[in-house]
């Protein structure tokens, strides 16, 4: 029996990275769960097609979103986790970021927690209760150069679940976060060298952290070990700028 077993969860952004860890790691520990994603592909297949279902989904489309937990509820019969982990990076200094790259990160990483996490919990609280967990990241700690869109995004998850934990807790709703820091992944492995050798140097476990270990921290928060945590963020960096 696994720590999820029974259960049913909801991950957006999932079809790669620290999504589809986080669902593979879900399934390993005996939850059916629901992939949103843009780009889908073939991760049902990946994950198994017994126990996993795929949906395209566009997070910052409430419609989407409640599509993609409509799947879960008629396809498995409840929602149990959600995950709001869906992202994109428009990455600039903010004398060249456009408004339009500034709208994309806050509506993709905000706005869809917000959706996520709101439609969720109305399902939740007429349930008798659920976990949350949304990925923010430590640029939402400390902000970073070049990410005044992503470390506003981010920050504000903070904020977001924190209210979201005060509001729903009476319901039996337990609504988290994580912040990983430098995670290998297709994305950061393709940074320049040299961003790539500050960073480490930053880091006092002198590595990378796999997605692997970020979806261990969402497979925590969603099962009952956490059973008493709320309104908590979790950092998941190495010790990087702690």
């Amino acid at each position: 029996m696994g720590l999820l077993a029974g259960r049913v969860a909801v991950v957006t952004g999932a079809a790669q990275g620290i999504g589809f860890a986080i669902a593979e790691t879900f399934v390993r520990e005996g939850a059916r769960v629901v992939v949103g994603d843009l780009n889908p592909g073939e991760v049902q297949e990946k994950l198994g097609s017994e126990v996993t279902r795929a949906v395209k989904c566009d997070v910052t489309r409430a419609e989407d979103v409640q599509a993609l937990l409509d799947t879960a509820l008629t396809e498995f019969g409840a929602l149990d986790v959600m995950v709001n982990n869906a992202g994109i990076t428009r990455d600039a200094t903010m004398r060249k970021m456009s408004e339009d790259d500034f709208d994309q990160v806050i509506a993709v990483h905000l706005k869809g927690t917000w959706h996520g996490t709101r439609t969720a919990s109305a399902h939740m609280r007429e349930s008798g209760g659920g976990s949350i967990v949304n990925i923010s990241s430590l640029s939402g700690k400390v902000g970073m150069p070049g990410q005044t869109n992503y470390s506003a995004a981010k920050a504000g998850i903070i904020g977001l679940t924190k209210a979201a934990a005060k509001e729903t807790a009476r319901y039996g709703i337990r609504v988290n976060a994580i912040q990983p820091g430098l995670i290998r992944s297709p994305m950061t492995t393709a940074m320049p060298q040299h961003v790539w050798d500050q960073k480490m140097n930053e880091i006092p476990m002198s590595r990378a952290g796999e997605p692997e270990e970020v979806a261990k921290v969402a497979l925590f928060l969603a099962s009952d070990l956490s059973s008493y945590m709320t309104g908590t963020t979790l950092e998941v960096t190495g010790g990087r700028f702690m």
